[in-house]
């Protein structure tokens, strides 16, 4: 009788702890998927405000139709990215463009001392450092999450109900040490 109930005790405490690791695990998932809506909520904010950007620029500087092409395409691949590692080279071609963008206006003085364009290139940059934080945070979150199944005991749990690991949402960063090329 005593052992019965030894065993019985056993398997109820794993039990219990067989949920604890199941709600866990589905608790850091909607994390993640939390952090990727902040993630996005960020960059959804950076693609409206690079039509107004190119907008200003084109008015001083309508012979360089190539490069608002360019950040016009690399803004629609971004928005229209399915999976986070479509996301982060969609990114990387946007932030090409609009470094390319930026070099452009830097040809014309009349621009950089217009005030349309002095706001919007300020808020640009404050949305960039919004997406790198969201993005930091997202990655944090990702790395908890998929940690918590590659670890034992947890990781049974995780491979029982199917979990599945999510990606980062990576950016190159050579891009950003090397010069802007720009050619007329």
């Amino acid at each position: 009788m005593g052992a019965l109930l030894i065993f019985i005790i056993i398997i109820g405490a794993l039990f219990i702890i067989a949920i604890g690791m199941y709600n866990s695990l589905i608790s850091l998932r909607n994390r993640c998927d939390n952090a990727w809506a902040q993630v996005d909520v960020q960059l959804k904010r950076r693609y409206d405000l690079i039509p107004n950007l190119v907008e200003t620029v084109k008015g001083y500087a309508k012979h360089e139709r190539e490069v608002f092409q360019n950040v016009t395409e690399a803004r629609a691949k971004a928005i229209n990215a399915g999976t986070v590692k479509d996301q982060s080279q969609a990114e990387n071609q946007l932030t090409g463009a609009l470094k390319t963008l930026f070099a452009v206006a830097e040809n014309y003085p009349e621009l950089k001392a217009n005030q349309n364009f002095l706001m919007l290139q300020e808020e640009l940059a404050g949305t960039e450092g919004k997406i790198a934080y969201a993005r930091q945070f997202y990655n944090d979150t990702v790395m908890k999450f998929n940690m918590k199944q590659q670890v034992f005991p947890s990781n049974i749990i995780a491979k029982t109900f199917n979990f599945k690991e999510k990606e980062y949402f990576e950016l190159e960063e050579p891009a950003a040490k090397e010069p802007v090329k720009v050619s007329f």
